[in-house]
């Protein structure tokens, strides 16, 4: 699988997934897209560069979640959310291959 897959899927799943929540007005529905794009980029990590750094980068996904609320008090909410998309996805081609 290209590196680039699991990437894009972080991305979308952050971007995606706070945008859903905002128009859907319902943080579940932000929460299923982030899971099932995080759920996509962890199956391409471990195919292109092994279960433990599946494990670690879902980490790291996990982790831009998270992180992205606090920042957003600092940055406002759609900045956050591209800090850490793009943090992420960094992570994601440097680490997101053998």
């Amino acid at each position: 699988m290209n590196v680039l897959v699991p990437t894009a899927m972080t991305a979308t799943g952050l971007f995606g997934g706070y945008a859903a929540a905002r128009l859907s007005g319902v943080r579940a529905v932000g929460g299923v897209v982030l899971a099932a794009a995080g759920a996509a980029a962890f199956a391409g990590w471990k195919k292109n560069a092994g279960t433990g750094r599946a494990i670690a980068l879902t980490t790291v996904y996990l982790a831009a979640f998270g992180g992205s609320h606090p920042l957003a008090k600092r940055l406002g909410a759609w900045p956050s959310v591209a800090t850490v998309a793009g943090a992420t996805a960094v992570a994601s081609l440097v680490a997101g291959r053998r």
